[in-house]
């Protein structure tokens, strides 16, 4: 293990797309959502940890999950978990970490992940993350991992690259969600990335991005240096956090900086960001319906994503194409096509029955 590697493990985010399972209060990151016994959380903990010392793994969330972490990930400390007191994008909180960490070890590499992604063949990660470190300790570059696109998709953003023969492509430019005509061009150029969201970077240079792109963020968190890594850190951050501009790593770095690059990533991906991406990842029976945790008996049904509290005995008949979730007080029977529109069936059932339902 090289003491100078680090990881931000960003595990903030509600995942309101996967409601009901997905809350507010319990986000999907904590939830075992493929069936395997652990969390997407664990498996990112675990995965990171084939090649980064456990206690230089950080995770970056919410302070009202702070329990949840330390209950799933037992080898993490309360060091290693860095509260958020209000929600800020990416940039205020890869900032702070990336000081945090520079004043504890000024030769460290790092890599930013999200904590609740789809990574099939770990070794094949870690190989490129490998890779992106090397790369990074020789160079002052910015890097991240593109995902060969194989459809074109409009969730996510792109990655345009200098086509050549070198395992680490320079990026010439980042493109937000297209629409579905530009992101079929940009299949068929075979010169763009999907943006799986996955930076790597010394702390020197991020620091210095920042310095250079974002210099009013940059003091802000700069005035607590002498307290970060100290009792007095909390605190500082309780009362500063608020003032940081709400602004993604991508808008803040990647889009103003000159020397970045991709390396095309040779593991499959997902996002998982609604059932769909879920279905897709999942094993199914013969008619091609995914069951995650329940006990079937199907008839006429087809294609369906269908998920419950362990073991509880589903009968379905004549029902095609559907997400089924049964989650305590909530069930979801909802068509596959229209999965986007969950995060407004959320807001009108919160609406309608308060809270406490979302």
């Amino acid at each position: 293990m090289n003491k100078n590697y680090y990881a931000i493990l960003m595990a903030g985010g509600v995942g309101s797309r996967f409601w009901p399972v997905s809350t507010s209060s319990f986000p999907k990151q904590f939830h075992d959502m493929l069936g395997t016994g652990e969390t997407l959380l664990q498996k990112t903990f675990s995965r990171l940890s084939k090649l980064i010392p456990k206690e230089n793994i950080y995770i970056l969330t919410n302070e009202k999950y702070n329990d949840l972490v330390l209950e799933q990930l037992p080898d993490a400390t309360q060091k290693q978990v860095l509260l958020e007191p209000a929600m800020r994008n990416t940039a205020p909180c890869i900032l702070y970490a990336s000081l945090k960490i520079q004043k504890e070890n000024p030769d460290a590499v790092m890599v930013v992940a999200p904590s609740d992604h789809w990574i099939e063949d770990e070794n094949a990660f870690i190989d490129n993350l490998q890779m992106s470190f090397d790369k990074c300790e020789q160079e002052s570059v910015l890097m991240t991992l593109g995902i060969k696109p194989t459809f074109a998709n409009t969730g996510y953003g792109y990655i345009n690259f200098q086509a050549n023969e070198n395992a680490i492509k320079k990026v010439n430019k980042f493109t937000e969600k297209p629409d579905y005509e530009t992101a079929k061009t940009f299949l068929a150029s075979g010169e763009y990335l999907w943006n799986a969201g996955i930076f790597i970077w010394s702390v020197e240079t991020i620091i210095t991005a920042f310095q250079n792109f974002q210099p009013k963020l940059y003091e802000l968190f700069d005035e607590g240096l002498t307290v970060y890594n100290t009792d007095f850190e909390d605190d500082f951050i309780r009362d500063n956090y608020e003032r940081a501009e709400n602004i993604s790593i991508d808008y803040a770095i990647m889009e103003h900086a000159k020397h970045v690059y991709v390396l095309p990533a040779t593991f499959d991906w997902n996002d998982l960001g609604t059932w769909g991406s879920l279905y897709d990842k999942l094993d199914k029976e013969e008619n091609g319906n995914a069951v995650v945790n329940a006990q079937t008996v199907l008839q006429d049904a087809s294609g369906n994503m269908i998920r419950t509290s362990d073991k509880k005995v589903v009968v379905i008949d004549g029902l095609n194409d559907y997400i089924v979730v049964d989650k305590e007080d909530v069930l979801l029977i909802y068509p596959k096509a229209k999965e986007q529109d969950i995060k407004k069936v959320l807001q009108k059932v919160k609406d309608k029955f308060g809270e406490n339902y979302g």
